[in-house]
């Protein structure tokens, strides 16, 4: 039997010494890298966010092609996007809801990682690498609700960007910068098309340095124990099959809200064109920043609001020594379980209270959910890594699986 190899194999040999892709790949997403066994379905929330952005630069890609970054003409053109270039409808849909879909992934899969606490030693860059993520795609979305240009982009960019006016000394002189003049204008506008085109690309950057950081010292895993060899197995062809299939049922939720509920997750004034002098009754950002606008809101101080505000994101950056407890997953310490969800609870609490006015009901909740919000990270999580008792830690991933029933 020939063991010769034919002209393609021999090609692909050549190359693959020179520039060895195939082989970087295999290492860091097939059969060479080792992954946990016992993971869980709420892990394919990572590759499906990698899914997601592809998606979104691909779309934002094609748009940029027809659109126009003018304050006379922005409004027209994503008109013509969605009436006359070909499909145009289809990528702008799935470009707008692709980016809500996006946060719903990366906010399921940063509270995956609180709730298992991935965020522990040796994982704590991985960490700050994944908020850093979630910062660039807040300000990435951002500038993209701004470009359509309807009453709730204008409106928007122009209480955002004002919020900088609050910062001592330099304030004023940041917010002229964003604006590229002494309001929001064809300059702003400019300058947040340039910005939204560039950022992913530096995402996909702080991406790449966010699956390094992650093969360092490899997946968590839901017991929260570090996996010794017996207990990994290839990632391909297990836990690509696995994350093919979460991705099959993603497509079904996205495109059924693409092609059946395209604006559920929009606010119906940008259908407006944005009008200077007149201002909307009442002017809200998209669904995934309401809970960090309901902080913002809390207090009648602007400045306070604003370090609050900003606040909410950066404590997560010093969370892995916040939790003084020794235990990693939340499955083996019953208090910390308890007081998770409440805190799951209290987010969504005020993502609708950043949807409503601040007076009222929805004011008190915001006030007490922002205290709370606080209150978990500074107080609760130290003090309970303290105090609580957590449950026996098996001594390997397999022993829940393969311990004997007790007799």
């Amino acid at each position: 039997m020939s063991t010769e190899k034919g002209w393609g194999m021999q090609a692909f040999d050549w190359f693959e010494e020179r520039l060895p892709i195939v082989s970087f790949i295999d290492h860091s997403i097939g059969s060479k890298y080792p992954a946990p066994k016992n993971l869980n379905y709420y892990w394919n929330f990572g590759s499906l966010a990698l899914f997601i952005m592809v998606v979104l630069i691909m779309t934002g890609i094609l748009l940029a092609m027809s659109y126009t970054p003018h304050v006379d003409h922005a409004f027209q053109s994503v008109e013509r996007i969605m009436r006359d270039v070909n499909s145009g409808w289809l990528l702008r849909y799935m470009h707008a809801n692709g980016a809500s879909f996006f946060f719903i992934v990366v906010y399921i899969h940063i509270f995956r990682g609180l709730y298992y606490g991935s965020y522990k030693a040796p994982r704590e860059v991985l960490w700050w690498l994944g908020i850093i993520i979630m910062l660039l795609m807040m300000a990435t979305a951002f500038m993209g609700y701004v470009l359509p240009w309807g009453q709730m982009s204008f409106w928007g960019a122009t209480v955002i960007t004002n919020l900088f006016s609050a910062i001592p000394i330099i304030g004023d002189e940041i917010v002229t910068l964003l604006w590229g003049g002494f309001s929001v204008d064809n300059p702003t506008l400019n300058r947040f098309f340039a910005l939204h085109y560039l950022m992913p690309f530096v995402l996909v950057g702080v991406v790449v340095l966010h699956i390094w950081a992650l093969h360092i010292p490899g997946s968590n895993n839901p017991l929260g124990i570090e996996a010794t060899p017996k207990d990994k197995i290839p990632f391909h062809p297990y836990y690509t099959s696995k994350d093919a299939f979460g991705v099959g049922v993603f497509l079904l939720a996205y495109f059924t809200v693409v092609f059946w509920f395209p604006n559920a997750m929009g606010h119906t004034d940008n259908y407006i064109p944005a009008n200077p002098l007149s201002t909307p009754a009442h002017i809200v950002p998209e669904w995934y920043f309401l809970p960090f606008y309901a902080i913002l809101r809390s207090i009648d101080d602007k400045l306070t609001g604003v370090i609050l505000m900003f606040g909410s994101i950066l404590i997560l950056f010093v969370i892995p020594w916040l939790d003084t407890s020794r235990v990693r997953s939340a499955t083996f310490r019953p208090i910390f379980k308890v007081l998770f969800w409440i805190f799951l609870i209290d987010c969504m609490v005020l993502g609708w209270c950043g949807s409503q006015l601040p007076e009222g009901i929805p004011l008190i909740l915001t006030r007490v959910g922002t205290f709370w919000y606080f209150f978990h990270f500074l107080v609760l999580m130290p003090v309970i890594g303290w105090i609580e008792t957590p449950k026996p830690l098996p001594t390997s991933i397999s022993t829940p699986v393969v311990a004997k029933p007790a007799e």
